[in-house]
């Protein structure tokens, strides 16, 4: 069976691990402090994507806001549809 991570990607997260036991690891843009196991994890398999180490891909998440989009959408029109309506009545 092949192995799904290579040595550079093992290293990759155990520097990040060290860091972030040592208090030095901080994420990406806010450059906030990183104390959660999984996220220097996640950011060491990052790394290692980026130098071209053996890693397999991000899973893709599926969002359903999209959905919620529309229907709260739909709401607006509605209501605006609605207020049209009496003001005609009323002239």
């Amino acid at each position: 069976m092949a192995r799904k991570y290579g040595k550079k990607a093992s290293k990759k997260v155990e520097r990040a691990m060290r860091e972030r036991k040592q208090g030095k690891l901080r994420s990406g843009r806010s450059g906030k402090k990183v104390t959660s196991r999984k996220q220097a994890i996640a950011i060491g398999l990052a790394e290692a994507r980026k130098e071209g180490a053996k890693v397999p891909p991000k899973k893709k998440s599926s969002k359903k806001t999209p959905s919620k989009r529309k229907t709260s959408q739909k709401k607006t029109s509605r209501k605006k549809a609605s207020k049209k309506s009496t003001a005609r009545k009323k002239s």
